[in-house]
């Protein structure tokens, strides 16, 4: 599961995706977190567009009285769940989108002990992450990351990751019939990715440099 992660510089990600922006956006945090605006890459009328959207899908849960809770943000969608749970957006390659990522994060190490490692790709200062998106009547325009499994040399951080696109298969995901996505089902190459385990606490509390949990 990926709940951290640092977009790509606005800019660059205009020139690398030959986007426009959309009428959605506003420029916020490099860091992005559950229930906080990102960027997201989708298709448009005219082309690519780049817009801000929230991180998650909002999931809506009962206590055990019965009372409605606040939402939760859903903002990981397993490969394995496309065809079933995240159909009605899966299938609609308008409700698809590509994440532009420089890196994400994953808590490693014992509980309470846990400390962040960043992961990129090599050559790559920004790639695209598979993702879907819909507009939501809690949050509006959300999206999630898709999660397939990890590289079995880097299960030791984490047993699934991010969807990595190359270039090349930017299209693809943004405009083919989801029967023939499942060629992305495969984990990343490990030897294409940079890995950085660093001794940064997972969790901070409110008031300390860097971001609060989300």
């Amino acid at each position: 599961m990926c709940n951290r992660a640092e977009r790509g510089d606005t800019q660059k990600v205009l020139k690398l995706f030959g986007a426009q922006l959309g009428a959605r956006f506003n420029e916020g945090p490099l860091q992005v977190h559950p229930k906080s605006p990102g960027s997201v890459v989708r298709m448009g009328d005219d082309g690519l567009v780049l817009e801000q959207m929230t991180w998650g899908f909002p999931v809506s849960l009962r206590g055990k009285a019965g009372q409605p809770l606040k939402p939760k943000p859903v903002n990981n969608a397993r490969f394995d769940k496309l065809g079933s749970f995240w159909k009605r957006w899966a299938a609609e390659p308008r409700q698809r989108c590509l994440i532009p990522t420089a890196r994400f994060a994953e808590a490693v190490g014992e509980p309470g002990r846990m400390t962040e490692t960043w992961l990129s790709v090599k050559k790559q200062p920004i790639f695209a992450w598979a993702g879907l998106w819909t507009q939501s009547d809690e949050w509006g325009a959300v999206y999630t990351g898709v999660m397939t499994d990890n590289a079995p040399e880097l299960a030791h951080i984490h047993d699934r990751s991010p969807v990595i696109l190359d270039p090349q298969d930017w299209d693809a995901w943004l405009t083919a019939p989801l029967a023939d996505l499942y060629r992305f089902d495969r984990p990343y190459p490990a030897d294409r990715l940079e890995v950085d385990a660093t001794d940064a606490p997972w969790f901070r509390k409110k008031g300390t440099d860097g971001p609060a949990l989300v």
